[in-house]
């Protein structure tokens, strides 16, 4: 079940997409790092604010991933 805790919608975010996705895509998440963790992708970087956590959530829709999680990362 997708879990986005909408309290934290900008700052250090966390995603998580099932399997793994090149790291040629890098530049297409806006300055998100990309790393791998127990098969999944993760997206990791500091978000703006609300439109630029949509753009990426649409980014992961449009390439039809499936999106696991969202979540603030610890600091």
């Amino acid at each position: 079940m997708l879990r986005i805790n909408k309290k934290y919608m900008k700052g250090k975010t966390r995603i998580v997409i099932k399997g793994h996705l090149d790291k040629k895509w890098t530049n297409h998440f806006d300055g998100m790092k990309i790393s791998y963790e127990a098969g999944s992708t993760i997206l990791s970087g500091n978000l703006k604010d609300d439109s630029h956590l949509h753009g990426i959530l649409e980014l992961i829709r449009d390439l039809n991933l499936t999106l696991i999680s969202v979540n603030p990362e610890e600091y």
